[in-house]
């Protein structure tokens, strides 16, 4: 069963998430050969503030 985690800055619509599991799931599904209802996609959403870059947060100016 393929898990993937999705990190994304929050903000993200509900039909963004629902597009691109589809996308993530359609393509596992061709590349690896299982079937649809065995992909688990798990999305979490992080403030800016919770995520750096190079040492800085994108949080801060840039």
């Amino acid at each position: 069963m393929p898990t993937f985690r999705v990190e994304l800055f929050e903000g993200r619509s509900v039909e963004k998430k629902r597009e691109l599991a589809a996308a993530l799931t359609e393509t596992t599904v061709k590349v690896l050969g299982c079937d649809a209802q065995s992909v688990d996609i798990i999305f979490h959403d992080v403030k800016p503030e919770n995520w750096a870059t190079a040492g800085k947060l994108w949080s801060d100016p840039r």
